[in-house]
């Protein structure tokens, strides 16, 4: 994945963006907004690549919040299309304090 390619499907046209119903109920448990997810994209990094993703490969993506909060989504793309699957705030439960590196890695 490649996150140039996901930031252009997103600014090419909102026929691209797909929303997971799950995600939207996970950004509105966490108050994270649309906003806040775009801006991730917008300033992100691939962390983590998930290629073998069914039914089409995702990726981790590392980002900023308007407000400069940390966040993370979980997106995937068929090539024409980006499917948002889930966001975030990372801790360090699960990641080091780059909030980068998954613990155990």
């Amino acid at each position: 994945m490649d996150i140039k390619q996901l930031q252009s499907l997103y600014n090419a046209s909102e026929s691209n963006i797909k929303w997971a119903k799950h995600c939207l109920e996970r950004m509105q448990e966490r108050d994270i907004s649309i906003n806040d997810v775009e801006s991730c994209l917008q300033t992100g990094e691939i962390i983590e690549d998930y290629p073998d993703d069914f039914p089409h490969p995702s990726c981790l993506v590392y980002g900023h919040t308007k407000e400069n909060k940390v966040l993370h989504i979980v997106v995937g793309s068929n090539g024409d299309a980006i499917f948002f699957i889930t966001a975030y705030f990372p801790n360090t439960d699960k990641f080091e304090k780059d909030l980068k590196t998954r613990k155990g890695q």
